[in-house]
């Protein structure tokens, strides 16, 4: 089966951890995207944009996925949940009208061809907006004088001591991407924290990002199932060492890291 493209870097936590669990139940099924589209309400280039980020996956799409594949809808329902409350959150519009994933398929499918004729109208003014936000975004950076990012890159110690940030630093920035993290593991309140996360439930699979993923990198090789690397990428060599762990506590042995696993990497 190919693999997956990457999720863009761009999209919420929460709604990427909706698309890993409904990749997973497509990939579990067996089904490819034509197949789905002949079962359910939605075409094969609209799972293809839904499965890959392209585009937010409407609820009614993910309870179609659930019900094609056999499984009970409500653990991706609530993640729908959570996905589509960030966005409404981000948009800062908690009023406002249905969103188009809400919408019937044959709904959206007549609002695209409505929007085709306007696109080169608001591509202008779409460009001209980004360009406009990103000068705004430059001005603050140029006026702070360097902030904590541009100070821990400047700082007067070596290179490769600087690439590898602290739990409280990377709190104070914000996740980066291609970033080495450290790993301070030590108990609290009669568990083991890396001071990166403190969840107990967050899922993690292929193409996780964040600061969960370094907690539980750095849980894993606490351990004694070392990753190799602890940057917050939930690849292959990650998964492989969940596995493992998993393996060795009598836990399911898939290589996704839920509330289960968490309890066992705490202790």
């Amino acid at each position: 089966m190919p693999r997956w493209k990457e999720l863009p870097t761009e999209l919420p936590s929460s709604e990427s951890q909706l698309l890993v669990q409904l990749r997973r139940l497509k990939d579990h099924s067996g089904l490819s995207l034509a197949a789905l589209a002949s079962r359910t309400s939605y075409s094969r280039s609209s799972w293809e944009r839904y499965l890959n980020g392209k585009k937010p996956v409407p609820r009614k799409a993910v309870e179609e996925l659930a019900q094609v594949c056999g499984t009970e809808p409500t653990r991706l329902v609530v993640l729908y949940e959570v996905a589509e409350r960030a966005r409404t959150e981000e948009a800062g519009r908690p009023d406002q009208p249905p969103r188009e994933q809400d919408q019937e398929p044959e709904q959206q499918e007549e609002q695209e061809e409505q929007e085709q004729p306007r696109a080169a109208g608001r591509a202008t003014r779409t460009v001209s907006l980004k360009w406009t936000l990103g000068a705004m975004a430059l001005a603050v950076v140029v006026s702070f004088g360097g902030g904590l990012l541009v100070a821990g890159a400047w700082d007067d110690g070596a290179p490769a001591e600087k690439a590898a940030k602290t739990g409280a630093v990377a709190a104070g920035t914000g996740y980066l991407r291609g970033q080495t993290y450290t790993c301070d593991v030590q108990r609290k309140d009669g568990e083991l924290r890396a001071a990166h996360s403190a969840t107990h439930e967050m899922l993690l699979d292929i193409n996780s990002t964040g600061f969960d993923v370094v907690e539980a990198q750095c849980l894993l090789r606490e351990k004694g199932f070392s990753p190799g690397v602890f940057d917050g990428l939930y690849d292959e060599r990650t998964k492989g060492a969940a596995r493992r762990f998993q393996g060795a506590h009598h836990l399911v042995v898939d290589g996704i890291i839920g509330p289960d696993t968490w309890r066992e990497l705490r202790r």
